[in-house]
């Protein structure tokens, strides 16, 4: 028997390895090069990943009056934009975007849409701005409209750090059936939906990386916007009602005495409150009985505004708690083929736990209301304000209104550039999304365990394109990936895995209070991260956003110190691709007890194999390299080592 056994252990040390892959391509030299996240700071950007003693930034405050023509479903309107350029540069012309021209066969973002269409699709509408007039501090000034950009050329250049121009733009439009997924109409058997965005001229952001930032409009990469005030009028029949962006400044003068006072009433309380229920939708008397009605808004420190208007809306809202004591209130707007305990009647709960959430964990919310809307969009946000599928319920509902509210913190808060870094807004909200998910109501739509090991499959396909990508650039098929879940994934893994949730939280919440109505670059967001957790990624930030690399971690061979488990083992652990992760290895013993061990990637800095010792007594029953599958492994068939197995001759 003592034979029979050392035999077993002889065979144990021979690894199954000939048939798996052994040949690494891991580079240490590529992965942690000293030079590559090295950059030196500027007055306006620190090294440290704030903003620097001299950061700028121009800003822009509107105001808008605007008139719905519901029948010929037309917009016209009058903006006056208040720009003040903060920058170190004289300014000779200013630019502005025009998004709603690329809603047009003839646009770029027409000419550039496939046959076969997609959810960017701008073709089979001639829509876009009339521009009527532009005016500057009062005067007439030439322009050029090219494609979704205007550029307005300047008399006199705007003087540096103190210049300020008040721009006045006459315009019109009329609404597509669905512009790019992000604005339109939706028919309901009592009424249009309207949901109105990009509805006006807005200033392009001009910053102390780029200059003008003037990427056309295509559909996909959606926007990047400088921050102001806005206030602004919507004038519709009266018998609609209009949600919007920020605060409505005059209920009194649009609610029946009833609506008022449970919109009131609502402001306070904890449970949704109806406004307006189905059974008044049609009723005349649940509107005020005139012909017009204007609602007037107003939004503080912005970078946008955004609103929508119906007859057919059901409305209702409750009161949203924020950390420092203050008040918001979650709202509601929805057809009756919308209401329902399963659908659209959950909807301010929905948002109220959202909004909650977020401001507890993140950063307080900083708008009055938080409204979500029932219409053809299939999500959407903006400032204060989001736009739903209407045919949406229970966990789709849950899911499509928590992820369009999280953008309220990326990029409404954190004001990203997502013309260029899709990631920094989808990607961010994905991540914060796993967690608000599995903390709302106690779980209910709680997420599954994610199995890394199934998930890499999908994401290290071989047509993925890399996340540092313009998203124009990105191929349809793969920006659900590559903005979304790839970014989102690996920060999940970043802060449960590498940096641990305090060390994580306290650098990110630094990286948005330090942001927060600003613009940072991914290398602001890389060094807040590093100089708050205290850790060098640059590894971690290069393998994961800039190159499609994959992971394949292996237990190569288990040796048993002079052949005897009683002496312990030693394992040897494999990188056999040119990602990396830690090492976590879990040893599983004959008596069925089992041991982990977990390395840090700072063991791959001199090459892609590792050995560690044991101090084990007993046989080794397997041996398994990320137990719990956290990591995107492509390869889970090397991951576990076990010994050959030994049969006796039948008889003997």
């Amino acid at each position: 028997m003592k034979k029979l056994f050392v035999l077993t252990f002889l065979l144990s040390t021979c690894s199954w390895t000939a048939w798996a892959q052994t040949k690494s391509s891991y580079s240490a030299y590529d992965l942690f090069h000293p030079l590559w996240n090295y950059q030196s700071n500027s007055p306006y950007r620190s090294g440290t990943g704030i903003p620097g003693p001299s950061y700028w930034q121009n800003s822009a405050d509107y105001k808008i009056l605007a008139t719905l023509d519901e029948e010929a479903r037309k917009i016209s309107g009058e903006v006056e934009i208040t720009y003040k350029n903060n920058s170190p540069d004289k300014l000779n012309f200013l630019w502005l975007q025009l998004d709603q021209n690329s809603f047009n066969t003839q646009s770029r973002g027409g000419k550039t849409t496939p046959i076969s269409g997609g959810r960017f699709g701008n073709v089979g509408f001639d829509g876009g701005y009339k521009i009527e007039s532009v005016w500057v501090d009062g005067k007439a000034t030439p322009f050029i409209v090219e494609d979704t950009r205007m550029q307005i050329r300047l008399a006199q250049a705007m003087p540096e750090k103190t210049g300020i121009a008040k721009i006045k733009i006459v315009y019109s439009f009329t609404s597509p059936q669905n512009a790019s997924d992000r604005m339109g109409l939706q028919d309901t058997k009592n009424g249009m939906i309207f949901q109105v965005a990009q509805w006006f001229p807005r200033m392009c952001v001009y910053d102390d990386i780029e200059g003008w930032n003037v990427l056309p409009y295509l559909g996909a990469g959606e926007f990047y916007l400088e921050y102001g005030n806005f206030e602004y009028s919507i004038n519709v029949p009266a018998s609609h009602i209009v949600v919007g962006s920020g605060e409505l400044i005059n209920p009194s003068e649009v609610f029946t005495a009833e609506q008022l006072k449970r919109w009131n009433s609502a402001a306070n309380s904890e449970t949704t409150v109806i406004i307006r229920g189905a059974d008044e939708v049609t009723n005349p008397a649940s509107r005020p009985a005139k012909d017009r009605l204007t609602w007037k808004f107003k939004c503080l420190n912005a970078r946008d505004v955004a609103f929508a208007t119906s007859k057919s809306f059901i409305m209702d809202a409750a009161k949203i708690n924020l950390p420092s004591g203050k008040k918001s209130m979650a709202v509601s707007v929805y057809p009756v083929e919308s209401d329902g305990k399963n659908s659209w009647a959950r909807s301010t709960e929905y948002v109220k736990a959202s909004i909650e959430y977020y401001s507890k964990w993140l950063y307080e919310y900083t708008y009055p209301t938080a409204t979500n809307v029932a219409g053809i969009v299939s999500g959407m946000e903006y400032p204060g304000i989001i736009f739903c599928g209407f045919k949406d319920q229970t966990a789709a509902l849950w899911g499509v209104t928590d992820h369009e509210f999280g953008h309220n913190w990326f990029p409404m808060i954190v004001g990203t550039n997502e013309r260029k870094f899709p990631w920094m807004d989808e990607g961010f909200n994905t991540f914060i999304n796993f967690y608000s998910t599995d903390a709302f109501n106690n779980g209910e739509y709680k997420n599954r365990k994610f199995d890394m090991h199934q998930i890499a499959k999908p994401m290290f396909r071989e047509t993925a394109d890399p996340i540092m990508t313009i998203p124009d650039v990105v191929q349809p098929r793969n920006l659900g990936w590559e903005a979304y879940n790839k970014p989102g994934f690996g920060l999940k893994i970043l802060r449960e895995h590498i940096l641990g949730p305090d060390r994580f939280d306290f650098a990110f919440k630094n990286y948005i209070k330090n942001w927060a109505f600003k613009h940072p670059t991914p290398y602001d967001f890389f060094h807040a991260m590093e100089d708050g957790a205290g850790e060098d990624l640059g590894w971690f930030w290069k393998q994961w956003f800039f190159e499609l690399w994959k992971l394949d971690q292996s237990v190569s061979e288990v040796v048993y110190i002079d052949q005897n488990p009683a002496n312990g083992a030693i394992i040897t652990i494999k990188n056999l691709d040119k990602m990396i992760m830690p090492g976590i290895v879990e040893v599983e013993l004959a008596d069925g007890k089992k041991e982990r061990y977990t390395f840090p990637v700072e063991i791959w800095q001199r090459g892609g194999t590792w050995e560690f010792k044991t101090n084990t007594t007993l046989p080794i029953k397997s041996v398994t390299i990320d137990p719990d599958h956290v990591f995107p492994d492509i390869n889970s068939q090397n991951n576990t080592w076990k010994p050959f197995a030994y049969r006796a001759p039948k008889g003997n």
